[in-house]
């Protein structure tokens, strides 16, 4: 559920890529191609693949963006009150959200004839 968040940091696997002097990391799901290439050898004449192969802005390391996470979890618990992580249940009600849009597959893909 966090690998677009986590994608294009120096501890992700993603090959980085430099296009008009920017750096990129090469990011795609695990249905994708790409994927199905590297970790089984192809996709298997009865498949098709399913995912994206995007380029990511490179994010240089993770720590910036665990801290923006660890704030956000802080910020909501003092918004409700909360003190410790288990108490969210009993102060909060969870309403389950179904995303229509996943920013992470945007308009970077990358064709076959790049």
């Amino acid at each position: 559920m966090l690998g677009g968040m986590f994608a294009g940091h120096d501890e992700g696997d993603g090959e980085i890529i430099e296009k008009d002097g920017q750096k990129f990391v090469k990011f795609y799901g695990m249905s994708s191609s790409t994927a199905m290439e590297k970790h089984s050898g192809g996709v298997a004449n009865y498949r098709t693949s399913e995912g994206k192969t995007v380029l990511l802005p490179y994010k240089g390391s993770i720590e910036g963006t665990i801290q923006d996470i660890l704030g956000g979890v802080r910020s909501c618990c003092t918004y409700v009150g909360a003190v410790k992580l288990k108490e969210l249940p009993k102060r909060t009600t969870f309403v389950r959200v179904t995303r229509q849009l996943n920013e992470v597959y945007g308009s970077k893909s990358i064709n076959k004839t790049d």
